[in-house]
C-alpha cells in the first residue's frame, strides 16, 4: 500500500492555520503554505512544528511533487495558477469547510447568500445552543468550521456560515439543512459570472438527499427556482406571500406551516433588530431552528433578544438627537440598498465608497435619491459613484479624501430628524484590512465627537 504524501494547506489565514492544525492532530503530514512571508501566532506556531508540521512562505518550488491533497483556504482562488497547476498534476483540491465536513459526524445548519449570512447564523447558533447537546458556531464567522467540530460528537448541532468562496472547491459536504437566503450581484471579480457565482452557491445542497431540508427565499426569484435542483426536501419563506407550506409572516406574525400545522413563533415588533432584511433573516433562522427541534418557548425567546451583530445596522450612539449606525458590512451596492430600506422615513446622511467591486449601482442610486438627503463618497469607488449619483439627478454629494473627514463632514450636517449611516456598498480593502477594522474606526470616530460635543454643551452651561 502507497504510503500518504502530505497535505498542502494554502493561506495561512484563520482558515487555513486551523486546517493546518486539525491536520497535524490527525496524524498526518501537513504542510501550511503562503504565497509571501508571514508572522504567525507563537503559540500555534510552535506547536504545529513540535507536532511535525511544516512551514513554506514565499516559495512553492517542488511542493507538489511532495502532496496528493490540497485545502484551500477562501483567499485562494480556484483560478489561482497554482491551484491549477496542483489539479494538473491530479492532486485533490478542496476547502478547508470540505475538510471540515469530511471530519465531522454530527449535525449542520449550512447558510449561503450574497447578504444576512452572518446575522442568520448567529441567530441559528443561539437557537442550538438551547439543544440539549453540544453545539456550536464557525466557517464563514469566528474559528475555522476544522477547529470548531472538534470538540463536537454525533449528536451536535454545527451552525456554519459558509460563503462562495468556501464553496468553490466543496465534493462530498453536506448539510442535514442548507439555506440560500438571496442572490444579487456580487464577488463578480472572483466568479466572472452572475452565473457562476449562482452555481457554486447551489453546491451548498448538492450532496442533500431527501431526508435534508433544502431552504430556500421564496421572495427571490432566482434562488426559488433553485428548488428543482435539490434533492432534499425543499421549505420555502417569505416575508411577502402566506405560503402555504413553509415559514413567513402573517399579519407581521412568524409563521411556520408545515405538515399541516400551524405554529406561532412571535410578532415583528418584538423583534430588537429592524428592517425587511432581517425579517427574512429571522424567518430562515426559524426554518433552522424548527427542523433541529428547537423549541417554540427557546425559538421565541432567542429571537426576542437577540440584538444584531457587529457592523450590520448596528446602533452607535445618539449625538443632538441624531442616531449613528454602523452597517460597515454592507460591502456590495444590494446591502446598502437593504440598510436604506430599514429606514422608512429616509433623512438619511449616507456615508458610502471604497474599494469598487464594479458592481451595478444604478437601483442603489435612485434610491439614494428617494431616501437620503446628503451623500458623502470616499475611497477608490467616490469617482464612479459620483458620476452616477449625477446620471440619477442626485444633488447632495459631497467628496471626500479621508475616513475621518467623511464622518466629521456629516457630524457637522447632521439634523433632527435625520440619521447618519455608514453603509460603504463597497469592500473595505483600499482603507482598511477588512470591514470589522472599517467599522471600528468609525464608532471610535462618532465616540471622539459624541465626548467632544458633550463637553462644548457643558462648557456652554457652565458658561451661563
Amino acid at each position: 500500500m502507497t504510503p500518504k504524501k502530505a497535505v498542502l494547506v494554502y493561506g495561512a489565514g484563520i482558515s487555513g492555520c486551523g486546517a493546518a492544525e486539525e491536520l497535524v492532530n490527525h496524524g498526518r503530514e501537513v504542510i501550511l503554505y503562503n504565497d509571501a512571508p508571514k508572522t504567525l501566532d507563537e503559540k500555534f506556531a510552535d506547536n504545529f512544528l513540535a507536532k511535525g508540521g511544516k512551514f513554506a512562505f514565499g516559495k512553492n518550488e517542488g511542493l507538489l511533487e511532495r502532496v496528493d491533497t490540497m485545502v484551500i483556504s477562501p483567499a485562494i482562488s480556484i483560478y489561482s495558477p497554482f491551484v491549477v497547476k496542483a489539479q494538473a498534476l491530479g492532486i485533490e483540491v478542496i476547502s478547508e469547510v470540505e475538510l471540515a465536513a469530511r471530519y465531522y459526524k454530527g449535525h449542520m445548519a449550512a447558510i449561503t447568500g450574497t447578504n444576512g449570512k452572518t446575522t442568520t447564523t448567529t441567530l441559528v447558533g443561539e437557537m442550538f445552543a438551547t439543544l440539549p447537546v453540544k453545539s456550536a458556531v464557525g466557517g464563514n464567522i469566528g474559528l475555522a468550521l476544522s477547529k470548531e467540530i472538534k470538540d463536537l460528537d454525533q449528536d451536535s448541532w454545527l451552525a456554519a456560515e459558509i460563503s462562495s468562496f468556501q464553496l468553490e472547491a466543496v465534493k462530498y459536504f453536506r448539510a442535514d439543512i442548507a439555506v440560500i437566503l438571496n442572490l444579487t450581484p456580487d464577488h463578480i471579480d472572483r466568479h466572472r459570472t452572475m452565473e457562476e457565482y449562482g452555481r457554486v452557491k447551489q453546491r451548498i445542497f448538492a450532496n442533500q438527499t431527501p431526508k435534508d431540508y433544502t431552504v430556500l427565499n421564496y421572495d427571490d426569484p432566482v434562488v426559488r427556482s433553485w428548488a428543482a435542483n435539490s434533492k432534499g426536501t425543499v421549505c420555502f419563506f417569505s416575508r411577502k406571500e402566506a405560503l402555504k407550506e413553509g415559514i413567513c409572516l402573517e399579519d407581521g406574525i412568524f409563521v411556520i406551516n408545515w405538515k399541516g400545522k400551524k405554529h406561532l413563533v412571535c410578532h415583528k415588533d418584538e423583534l430588537k433588530v429592524f428592517g425587511g432584511h432581517n425579517e427574512e433573516n429571522v424567518l430562515a433562522a426559524i426554518a433552522c431552528g424548527f427542523f433541529a427541534g428547537v423549541t417554540l418557548p427557546d425559538m421565541r425567546k432567542v429571537l426576542t433578544s437577540f440584538a444584531g451583530v457587529e457592523h450590520r445596522l448596528e446602533y452607535v450612539t445618539t449625538i443632538n438627537k441624531v442616531p449613528y449606525y454602523n452597517d460597515s458590512k454592507a460591502t456590495n451596492p444590494d446591502s446598502t440598498i437593504k440598510a436604506l430600506e430599514a429606514f422608512p422615513h429616509g433623512h438619511i446622511i449616507l456615508i458610502a465608497g471604497g474599494r469598487d467591486k464594479k458592481t451595478d449601482i444604478v437601483p442603489l442610486m435612485h434610491l439614494i435619491r428617494q431616501k437620503v438627503d446628503e451623500l458623502i463618497l470616499l475611497g477608490e469607488a467616490k469617482d464612479r459613484f459620483e458620476e452616477a449619483a449625477h446620471e440619477a439627478a442626485i444633488r447632495n454629494v459631497i467628496i471626500v479624501q479621508t475616513f475621518k473627514e467623511a464622518v466629521e463632514k456629516a457630524y457637522k450636517l447632521a439634523r433632527e430628524p435625520q440619521v447618519v449611516l455608514l453603509s460603504p456598498a463597497c469592500a473595505s480593502f483600499d482603507m482598511f484590512a477588512n470591514f470589522p477594522a472599517r467599522g471600528k474606526a468609525f464608532k471610535e470616530l462618532v465616540a471622539q465627537i459624541a465626548a467632544e460635543d458633550g463637553n462644548k454643551h457643558k462648557e456652554g452651561i457652565e458658561g451661563k
